[in-house]
Formats: structure tokens, sequence, C-alpha cells
């Protein structure tokens, strides 16, 4: 970006990401998709979700981490630049190392998350512990980051975006758990609905404040509470992470849906 400007970064990672699409055309589960249809077309409606106590504490701590994620990727460059009065250059370097430990630490949490279940633990354990500890942990390195001194700003930032990747292998886990194959894409889809929310409010809310402020302290410190609030609700409204017992299609929808199959 110091050299080129953004929009060739820009252009350059959306076309790298373009390349994904060719070994999936050519290995995607083509063998599966009948079943997906069958799953797709009995699956509960939204408002059978909706009705669900642990889907709406699976949005609430989704947006949550949503309002953390948002202000990590749109505000990290310029709190570095400007409150941190780092070069073009040194910002790049920091916001890479960050965006590493972030990648190493979502790996390694499931690994160990994968390592525990099998070990004996609850599934509904394993997952909450990565999924809250990891944005608790991120949200107040974060704001620790806003009020400590240069250089331990700059550890307290690494350490934010690595405990942010705590969570990132277990979140969906306990979404894809709870709703189940027939479920699976709806939740997901309100999932993210409630997450872009988030990603409306955590940017323009930083700026507004921000401007207001001249400091990056309460908009850190704003995130720290939503993420600490986000966690309560993975922990304690969100049920058991187990399949929800969903309503069985009546006998004449499974047979339109077997001809229909066939």
């Amino acid at each position: 970006m110091a050299r080129f400007g953004w929009r060739p970064v820009f252009i350059g990672l959306g076309l790298v990401g373009l390349l994904w699409l060719f070994p999936w055309i050519k290995w995607m589960p083509g063998a599966q998709v009948a079943s997906l249809l069958r799953e797709k077309q009995t699956a509960p409606s939204f408002l059978e979700i909706l009705n669900q106590r642990s889907a709406w504490g699976v949005f609430a701590g989704h947006f949550s981490n949503c309002y953390l994620w948002f202000l990590l990727f749109t505000w990290t460059p310029f709190y570095l630049v400007r409150a941190r009065h780092l070069s073009m250059d040194n910002m790049a370097k920091i916001a890479s190392i960050a965006y590493l430990c972030m990648v190493l630490f979502a790996m390694l949490s499931g690994w160990l998350s994968d390592r525990w279940i099998a070990a004996g633990a609850s599934p509904t354990l394993v997952r909450k512990t990565f999924v809250a500890a990891g944005q608790t942990c991120s949200g107040t390195f974060l704001f620790l980051c806003a009020i400590a001194g240069p250089a331990v700003s700059v550890v307290f930032l690494l350490l934010a975006f690595a405990c942010y990747g705590l969570l990132g292998s277990n979140l969906f886990a306990i979404t894809q758990a709870l709703a189940g194959p027939r479920a699976s894409g709806k939740w997901t889809g309100l999932e993210n609905f409630f997450g872009a929310g988030a990603g409306i409010l955590a940017p323009s809310l930083t700026g507004f404040i921000v401007n207001v402020t001249g400091s990056f302290v309460w908009p850190f410190a704003i995130t720290m509470l939503i993420t600490a609030l986000g966690s309560l609700c993975w922990v304690f409204v969100v049920g058991s992470v187990k399949q929800v017992v969903w309503a069985q299609p009546r006998g004449s929808d499974l047979a339109r849906t077997a001809a229909e199959a066939a």
C-alpha cells in the first residue's frame, strides 16, 4: 500500500481469492447434492429458529464478535499511523504480524479443541471456553492497547489479534452443531445478518467517538464491554452445544420431497 496505494492491493487480494473456485469446482462433493437438497426442502422455518433461546444467544454473541472484528479490520491501520505515529511501512509490518498471529492461533485453537473433545471433554465446555475466552481477552487487550505506552501497546495489539484467533475455529462449530444439517443454512444466514449490523455500527461509531474525543480510549473501552457482554451470551444464553430437536415434516411433505428428489 505504501508503494502502490490501496487499489492494487484490493484488486490483487480479490483475484487471488477467486483462484479457490477452480479446486472447488473440481473436487466439490457432488454426490451429496441430492441429499443436501432434500435437507433444504425439509428445513425448519425462520420462525422456528427464532423461537430457540440458543439462537438468540448465538446472534448476540456473534454481533459482539463482529463488532470487535470490524473495528480491528477497519481502524487498526489508522490507529497505528495517527495514534501511535508509525510510518506506513512500519504499520504494514505490524498489521501483517497481527494477522499472522490471528491465523496461527485460529489453527492452534482448532487443533486443541479437537484434542480436548477427543480426550473426553464435552463439546459444550470446549466450544464455549474457546469462544468466550478468546472474545473477552481480545477485547481486553485491545483496551489495554489504548492506555499503554507506545512499545507495550504493540504487544497488546498483537495479543488482541491472537486471542481473536482463538474463537475463529469454534464459533461456527457451535452454529452447525446447534442447527444441524436441516437448519444450518438459515441459522447461519440469520447469524450473519446480526453480525453485519455490527459491521455497520462498529466502524461508524468508532469514527464518531474518535472525531469527538481525539482518542481511541473510549471506542476501545466500549468494544471491551460489548465483547464481555457477548461472551456472557455465549456461556449463559446458548444452551448445550448439540443439535436442536426440530419438528419432523409431515408425511405428505416427505413423500413429495422423495418424489422430487427421484
